[in-house]
């Protein structure tokens, strides 16, 4: 299982009339806690792009259990349960506040498609080798 977390600090931009971060920016969140755990492993979306592989979202759950505020430093944490051996991989997103409240949980399924034709295809072997390590095989 490869884990990874990210901090960011809520904006007032990001929250409603009601001083509550909007329901729509944690699918933003979950983004930023998917980039930096690659990024982790000295891997970045872009250079995936570069290879011609690009990832859209196939598939978004959230649950919100407690509310954030403006100003709240989040902790984004950002599990992969398992190793992809296809076209698909599934990211668990928990995000919790500065006094460790679970505060949201999501789960993201993106593909791995080519950039010039949209075609399924699998993770890059860089990333994959880069991911093994932590996955019993």
């Amino acid at each position: 299982m490869f884990i990874s977390e990210t901090q960011i600090r809520v904006r007032y931009a990001e929250t409603d009339q009601m001083n509550v971060v909007y329901y729509g920016n944690y699918a933003q969140y979950f983004e930023v806690g998917r980039a930096e755990s690659i990024r982790h492993l000295g891997f970045t979306y872009k250079d995936m792009e570069a290879m011609g592989v690009i990832m859209p979202v196939v598939e978004m759950h959230c649950k919100y259990l407690r509310t954030a505020h403006y100003d709240d430093l989040l902790t984004i944490k950002t599990t992969l349960k398992e190793l992809p051996a296809d076209h698909k991989i599934e990211f668990h997103h928990e995000v919790f506040n500065e006094n460790k409240k679970l505060l949201t949980v999501g789960r993201v399924v993106l593909y791995f498609v080519t950039a010039n034709g949209m075609q399924k295809t699998t993770m890059p072997v860089e990333l994959y080798e880069k991911l093994k390590p932590f996955f019993s095989l």
